[in-house]
C-alpha cells in the first residue's frame, strides 16, 4: 500500500501545506503551554519565589505578579521582535535583490527590530532585580 501523499500525487490531488502548517503551529503552541507549566510549578522556581515574596511583602508587592508581568514583558516583546523582523526581512531580502548596495542600511533596520525583544528582556531584568 502507497503512503497517502504518494497516492495523492499519483491521483494527481494536491497535498494540502495548510494541514502540515495546522500541524506545525498547535505543536509549537502546546509545547510553550508545556514549557510554561514546567517553569511554573518547578519546585526550585517555587522556592526562589517564596523566598523573594517575604522580602517583597515588606515592600507591598505581591511576587507572583511581578513574575508574571516579567514573563508577559519578555513573551510579548519577542513575539513583537519577531513579527518585525519578518516584516522587516522579508521587505529587506526584496530591496536587496534589486540593489545590493543597500546591504548596511537594511542590516541596521533588521537590528532594530530585534531590538525589540532585547528591550523586554531588560524590562523583565529589571522587575525581578526589584524582588531582591
Amino acid at each position: 500500500m502507497k503512503p497517502l501523499s504518494a497516492s495523492r500525487r499519483a491521483t494527481g490531488l494536491p497535498v494540502a501545506p495548510v494541514a502540515r502548517v495546522a500541524l506545525t503551529l498547535s505543536l509549537t503552541v502546546l509545547l510553550g503551554l508545556v514549557a510554561t507549566a514546567l517553569l511554573l510549578w518547578a519546585p526550585a522556581a517555587h522556592a526562589a519565589a517564596e523566598a523573594a515574596a517575604a522580602v517583597a511583602k515588606s515592600a507591598g508587592i505581591d511576587s507572583s505578579w511581578v513574575f508574571i508581568g516579567a514573563a508577559l514583558a519578555t513573551g510579548m516583546s519577542s513575539l513583537g521582535a519577531g513579527f518585525a523582523v519578518a516584516k522587516v526581512g522579508t521587505a529587506a531580502v526584496g530591496a536587496l535583490a534589486e540593489k545590493p548596495e543597500l546591504f548596511g542600511r537594511l542590516l541596521i533596520f533588521i537590528g532594530l527590530a530585534e531590538g525589540i525583544a532585547i528591550y523586554g528582556l531588560i524590562v523583565s531584568i529589571l522587575m525581578l532585580n526589584r524582588l531582591g
